[in-house]
């Protein structure tokens, strides 16, 4: 299998349970709900997402024809002697339309906890060290099973509203207020909506964009 990757780069993991932690993200291109194109927007079945995910021109980015050859590039971005478990965070896009059996299997012959960050629309595989899951209203939730569930919040369909998800098998319940990029008074609006649900559901926990603060990518 050649898989694509947008970019692959070092940085510290800004949102969830994992906040503050060294990490290298590899992002694969393409996704399952957004074409990436803006002219598709509005009648994507996810309208808010902030990633570039298109092509394979990022830092690191290219196609990589077998998993060792991936793994490598991502084990070459992690800091050697600086203590600390290796991790790498699979993203996009939509990672599981890419990450197989094999690429998990080199990145943990190479010493790597392997974490992924997943719109839940299809399976993970059993391989995979951390599962964040992230649902869209309007799409199927197929991984209703992991570590973490990741929910921005609000989203306008009743189908995202936070009660849908609480009985699901996730160790930790985060929502993440929607960054409307360009509206700051509107983003605040949603964090403190987000808070007070969190304050009345303590089963859920805030989870902000600590990496748009601190100017990481």
């Amino acid at each position: 299998m050649t898989y694509a990757v947008k970019e692959i780069y070092l940085t510290l993991q800004g949102e969830g349970n994992h906040t503050g932690r060294a990490a290298v993200f590899m992002r694969f291109a393409g996704c399952n709900l957004w074409s990436g194109l803006e002219r598709d927007r509005k009648k994507a079945i996810c309208q808010f997402c902030d990633t570039d995910f298109i092509g394979i021109d990022g830092p690191g980015g290219g196609k990589f024809k077998t998993a060792d050859a991936l793994a490598d590039a991502v084990a070459s971005r992690w800091p050697q002697g600086g203590g600390g478990k290796p991790y790498v965070i699979c993203t996009g896009g939509e990672p599981l339309l890419q990450l197989d059996a094999p690429l998990i299997d080199a990145f943990h012959a190479r010493g790597f906890e392997v974490g992924i960050e997943t719109n839940g629309t299809l399976e993970a595989p059993g391989s995979i060290d951390w599962i964040c899951v992230s649902p869209k209203a309007a799409a199927p939730l197929v991984q209703t099973r992991g570590n973490e569930l990741k929910l921005v919040f609000p989203q306008k369909e009743i189908e995202a509203h936070p009660s849908r998800f609480e009985q699901l098998s996730f160790e930790h319940f985060y929502l993440q207020p929607l960054d409307v990029i360009g509206d700051p008074a509107q983003t605040a609006a949603h964090v403190a909506s987000a808070a007070a649900y969190c304050l009345a559901h303590p089963l859920w926990r805030l989870s902000t964009q600590t990496h748009k603060m601190n100017g990481l990518p």
